[in-house]
C-alpha cells in the first residue's frame, strides 16, 4: 500500500518563514516593545515584513483562483499568525483584568511610569519610554487609610518606594518623604504620580 506524501512547495517554505518571523517580532511585544525592535533590527524585520505581505496577498489570490485544497499550509500558518496577534490584545485589554480602583502617571524626560491600581490587590506599572519601549512590572499592595503600602513593588529598583501617600485632593500620588520622615505633599519634579480623572 502505497502513502501519498503531499510535498511543501518552495512558496509554503517561503510562507512558513514569514510567519514564524513576524510571530517572532509580535512575540517582542513582551520584551520591550515590537517599535523599538523594529528600530533596532530594521534590516531583518522590513524584509520579513514585506516577504509576509507578498506571502497574505498571493494566498488570497491563489485561494479565489483554486480554493482551500492547494492553500492548507498557507492558511495554517497565517491562522496563527492572526491567533497570535489577537492573544496579544487580549493579554494587553481589560477584559480578564481586576476592576481598576486608581491608575496615576509619573511623567519625566524619557518615561512615562503609569501605576495601575486594581481591586484584588494586584498593581501593574506600565513603562512608555523612548523609541517606542514598553514594558510591564506587576507588584501587589494594600492600603492603610490614605497609604499604599507594596507588598511587593512594581519596579526593579528603589525609585518606586515601598509606601506611598494618595492626596485626591491635589490629585496626587505623593512618593517622597522630607528629613522628619513625613511625605513631601508638594509636587515638584519627579516626586508624585498624576491620578486621572
Amino acid at each position: 500500500m502505497e502513502i501519498k506524501v503531499k510535498k511543501i512547495s518552495k512558496f509554503d517554505i517561503v510562507t512558513i518563514v514569514s510567519c514564524i518571523g513576524m510571530i517572532g517580532w509580535f512575540l517582542t511585544e513582551f520584551y520591550g516593545g515590537m517599535i523599538l525592535y523594529l528600530l533596532a533590527y530594521g534590516q531583518v524585520i522590513v524584509p520579513i515584513i514585506l516577504i509576509y505581505i507578498i506571502c497574505l496577498i498571493c494566498m488570497l489570490i491563489s485561494l479565489c483562483r483554486k480554493g482551500i485544497g492547494t492553500n492548507k499550509v498557507r492558511l495554517i500558518f497565517h491562522g496563527m499568525v492572526m491567533l497570535v496577534a489577537m492573544l496579544i490584545n487580549i493579554a494587553y485589554s481589560e477584559t480578564f483584568k481586576s476592576e481598576r480602583v486608581l491608575t496615576a502617571t509619573l511623567k519625566d524626560d524619557l518615561f512615562h511610569y503609569t501605576l495601575v491600581f486594581r481591586k484584588n490587590g494586584m498593581v501593574e506599572n506600565q513603562i512608555n519610554g523612548f523609541l517606542g519601549y514598553t514594558q510591564t512590572i506587576k507588584g501587589e499592595y494594600y492600603t492603610k487609610g490614605d497609604t499604599i503600602i507594596f507588598t511587593k513593588k512594581p519596579y526593579e529598583n528603589n525609585f518606586i518606594p515601598d509606601t506611598m501617600l494618595v492626596d485626591r485632593d491635589k490629585k496626587a500620588i505623593f512618593m517622597n518623604k522630607n528629613e522628619a520622615g513625613e511625605f513631601a505633599t508638594e509636587k515638584t519634579w519627579l516626586n508624585y504620580f498624576e491620578i486621572h480623572p
